[in-house]
């Protein structure tokens, strides 16, 4: 199979109302290129799991000021005023979560486990509405994993099988987000034949790619 399409045909598998799963940390490893294409197709009423909302200007905060997003999963807004001043005027439903229990919902999303335990938001609003367990005197809330329909992620370097390897800082979100959605979409600042990337570093086998979108266009 050819996973290399063109944005429109990969974009095919992003429709209105869909959750899905962005990688990047502040725009750093946002896949902007399909982002932008996003808003060109007019794609809306999304779901987005993602660390932040990125800059009003800058990758997932198009997406805000544009008003494509229904719903944010994220641990923090404070860089991208709109995400606010949307939540606050009831347009936007935000959930704040503690970025390391963010994470780890995603990764149980992609390990296929059921929640997790942890200590993160004892004593908080983080725990109204969730169940508390005991294990051995100390009180955690059960946390459940994320997944999503579509996964929208970047990588530095990807093999023409999906073999990813992220530079530096934008590999964040991006590793576990590619193993947390039915439909995993790359977009790849560069494409290598296969045996380019050293097997040692790469982060993200190419099983869970679906498909692989030319970012150097």
């Amino acid at each position: 199979m050819n996973k290399i399409v063109s944005m429109n045909e990969a974009l095919e598998h992003v429709k209105d109302g869909m959750t899905v799963i962005i990688g990047g940390f502040l725009g750093t490893g946002n896949p902007h290129k399909i982002i932008d294409a996003l808003l060109e197709k007019g794609v809306k009423d999304l779901t987005i799991i993602a660390n932040d909302t990125a800059f009003p200007e800058v990758g997932i905060g198009k997406l805000i000021v544009n008003k494509r997003v229904k719903k944010a999963i994220v641990s923090h807004i404070g860089t991208n005023p709109e995400t606010g001043n949307q939540m606050n005027a009831g347009e936007l439903e935000v959930d704040l979560v503690p970025q390391g229990t963010l994470i780890e919902q995603i990764r149980a999303g992609g390990a296929g486990l059921g929640g997790f335990l942890t200590p993160t938001g004892i004593g908080t609003v983080v725990e109204e509405g969730k169940r508390k367990i005991e294990v051995d005197g100390k009180e955690y809330l059960l946390e459940k994993p994320l997944k999503a329909d579509v996964a929208l992620i970047f990588g530095s370097i990807v093999d023409k099988k999906g073999n990813i390897f992220f530079n530096k800082a934008t590999r964040n979100f991006n590793k576990f987000g590619a193993t947390a959605a039915e439909v995993v979409i790359v977009e790849a600042e560069k494409i290598v034949e296969v045996g380019e990337i050293d097997p040692n570093v790469v982060e993200v086998p190419g099983l869970f790619v679906d498909y692989i979108v030319r970012g150097d266009e």
